[in-house]
């Protein structure tokens, strides 16, 4: 009997853990190597399209994650100063039944640990930083900072936005600084206002998205964990260089200095932080390839993209379920790659893209309506462009 091919994955977080996910069940054996000494996520919220439910539906996790998940019933866009309503828009009772799958806000920390929990604990090896990786032949090796070299017969790089696999393969990639700026945060459900605006006129359920736009930053909100906590995204204009990390810690006061004007109701929830950190965001260009011999990239490793969308974690659930599902389509792992890369990477420099005009729409005053994110949301990497052609 021919032995199963060997994965060796790069980065347990999201991505990391879906691909392992996603190749186990497609029979591989999978290893998992993470540079932490334990694994974690950052307490902070995060949006899972129609198209990222999908992907967790097919890999088992979605009826888990329901109950620590929640359900957006409208999107809320109201104004930085007097919090007038710009617009609010349906989404449960529209998500589904257009997409084929729900709109679902979660706990990074939440779903990260629902992915853990499918994988053996001794496929995943921590205190194992990667420095550098080779494709030699019908093999890879990825080299550790310990001395170790793993040999498999495929390396994927999932190991994030400053992806050593990705600049052991294609060099440095050039980042720009956007003058922007995020904070991520965390406060109870029952902090957040419920009646605000002109005369206390606007009110905004616990259950909805809320978006407060300014002409110099916005702040992004929806529940967490069945409804208990409320996530935020506070994005603001700075000049000053920001680490690209999610988890620089800030503190409260800085996080208020930065939204100093904004409505009273707003300023009032965000004294509620406790723990906040930031992050600056940059740009980049797509890259022209993902794969070199037996190693590939996937999510940030492969395309670092704006939060604009909310598309990042997403993206990197179809590329992880679609990667198992082309090595497993062909006998030759090198084709697999090659048809995974083909199917993936075009999709992912259009959002990529379609993020970075988003980002320049919302510096605009008066920032013009979002746009519109109807055909990510349509697609389904359970399934293939292959088969959706047919």
């Amino acid at each position: 009997m021919a032995r199963k091919a060997r994965i060796a994955v790069i980065g347990a977080g999201i991505g990391g853990l879906a691909a392992a996910c996603a190749l186990r069940g497609r029979g591989f054996e999978v290893h998992v190597y993470e540079r932490a000494g334990e694994l974690g996520e950052v307490g902070a919220g995060l949006q899972l399209g129609p198209n990222a439910v999908k992907v967790l539906r097919a890999l088992g996790i979605e009826e888990r994650l329901r109950p620590l998940a929640c359900e957006p019933t409208n999107i809320v866009s109201v104004a930085w100063d007097d919090a007038h309503l710009r617009f609010r828009e349906p989404l449960k009772a529209t998500a589904a039944a257009q997409f084929g799958a729900p709109y679902l806000t979660a706990h990074r920390a939440d779903l990260h640990a629902l992915l853990q929990a499918k994988l053996p604990a001794d496929s995943i090896h921590l205190d194992a930083r990667c420095t550098a990786v080779s494709a030699l032949g019908n093999m890879a090796v990825a080299c550790f900072a310990d001395g170790r070299d793993v040999e498999a017969d495929v390396v994927v790089g999932a190991d994030g936005i400053s992806s050593a696999v990705r600049e052991s393969l294609f060099g440095a990639q050039p980042a720009r600084y956007t003058q922007q700026m995020a904070w991520r945060c965390i406060v109870p459900i029952d902090c957040v206002p419920t009646e605000i605006g002109p005369d206390r006129s606007v009110r905004i359920g616990h259950d909805e998205y809320v978006g407060w736009i300014g002409p110099d930053g916005h702040v992004i909100c929806y529940p967490i964990r069945g409804g208990e906590l409320y996530n935020i995204f506070a994005g603001h204009v700075s000049e000053d260089w920001v680490e690209e990390s999610w988890s620089v810690p800030s503190s409260v006061d800085e996080l208020l200095a930065g939204y100093r004007g904004w409505n009273a109701a707003l300023i009032e929830m965000l004294r509620h932080v406790r723990h906040c950190y930031k992050w600056g965001i940059r740009d980049r260009d797509p890259l022209a390839c993902w794969t070199q011999g037996r190693v590939t990239l996937l999510g940030d490793a492969a395309h670092p993209m704006m939060p604009t969308l909310a598309q990042g974690a997403a993206i990197t659930l179809e590329d992880a379920f679609a990667l198992a599902r082309n090595l497993a389509q062909h006998e030759d792992l090198r084709a697999g790659l090659d048809a995974y890369e083909a199917e993936c990477r075009p999709r992912a420099s259009q959002v990529q893209m379609q993020a970075r005009e988003q980002f320049a729409n919302n510096r605009k005053t008066p920032a013009p309506p979002p746009l519109s994110r109807d055909w990510i949301f349509a697609h389904d990497a359970t399934i293939g462009h292959m088969a959706e052609a047919r």
